[in-house]
């Protein structure tokens, strides 16, 4: 289910970035060329976790930064960025973070199998941990390919 969004562009790895905004705008280049958002989803985003700190960090070195659908989400997408040297987002404990999963929602209630598949990636300890030690893109693809 997860490989329907996660695949090829949707998946990249890094050794590096300069800041979170930086990983985000990166994060978020395979959907925004495919047309899933607009380019003004990532300043959304950012204007929201300047409003209310890093709110989509959501465990120790994972983000799924997202912003609303009426704020340029088109469709529904997600892409992926691990980085090999985490990055801090602000997020306290939580940092640094070296997987980012972006998410698009082109609307608020159809994109709940995503979230619950999701949810089901997070809560796998095993699976979460191999893909906090990937480094290649085939590795995160057999990870994703269980879910």
């Amino acid at each position: 289910m997860l490989e329907t969004w996660l695949n090829g562009p949707t998946i990249q790895c890094r050794e590096r970035v300069d800041d979170w905004q930086q990983a985000l705008a990166i994060c978020a280049q395979p959907l925004l060329d495919a047309g899933v958002i607009t380019a003004d989803y990532v300043p959304a985003i950012i204007s929201q976790q300047q409003a209310l700190g890093a709110y989509y960090v959501l465990a120790p070195g994972l983000a799924m930064p997202h912003a609303r659908p009426e704020e340029g989400a088109k469709a529904h997408g997600l892409s992926l960025l691990k980085l090999q040297r985490g990055v801090s987002f602000n997020a306290g404990e939580f940092d640094p973070v070296d997987l980012i999963i972006m998410l698009a929602a082109a609307d608020k209630h159809s994109h709940i199998e995503m979230i619950a598949t999701l949810a089901e990636l997070f809560s796998s300890d095993q699976d979460l941990a191999e893909l906090h030690q990937a480094t290649r893109r085939e590795e995160i693809e057999n990870i994703i390919q269980r879910f």
